[in-house]
């Protein structure tokens, strides 16, 4: 994945996590129940009774909940997102942190792309300016996506002729 900590993700995902509607109040107490229960070290159950309060909305508890791991270190806030992976395993997938990566990958893909057709479309045709650029460029969609090599080779069809 990236070399993000699980604080480190956990401070991206808190504003996606305490979002209305995102978490309901059952998932929140069996998230809280698990972290309690299997993990006493994680939450004692003092801080399960305080989590679990019915008299605060479940924003707030949520947001207690969240800094409070977050202050406890790196293992709590790991168990967090297994406990979340199994009580709310499709909020789990749409996490923003689980999405950086293939955005960042996918802006590197097209930035690279919109490169090589900049440098097709200001190349001169004269062939001593830059000798074997049409080359390379002509077996780069065999590197690059499936959709971006459509384009660039449609764009170079009438230049391999002459190859």
């Amino acid at each position: 994945m990236t070399d993000q900590t699980y604080c480190d993700r956990l401070v991206q995902d808190t504003p996606f996590l305490t979002g209305q509607g995102r978490l309901s109040e059952q998932q929140v107490d069996r998230i809280i129940l698990q972290l309690n229960r299997y993990y006493p070290q994680i939450l004692t159950n003092k801080e399960a009774e305080k989590f679990r309060n019915p008299k605060a909305s479940l924003r707030v508890r949520l947001c207690d909940l969240l800094s409070h791991l977050q202050q406890r270190g790196e293992r709590h806030c790991q168990e967090f997102y297994r406990a979340l992976y199994i009580h709310a395993q499709p909020l789990h997938s749409h996490l923003p942190s689980r999405y950086t990566p293939r955005l960042m990958s996918f802006l590197a893909g097209l930035g690279l792309a919109a490169g090589l057709a900049l440098l097709l479309y200001c190349c001169p045709p004269d062939p001593k300016v830059l000798p074997g650029t049409r080359r390379v460029l002509a077996f780069s969609p065999v590197i690059i996506d499936q959709h971006v090599s459509r384009y660039l080779l449609a764009f170079l069809a009438d230049d391999l002729g002459g190859l």
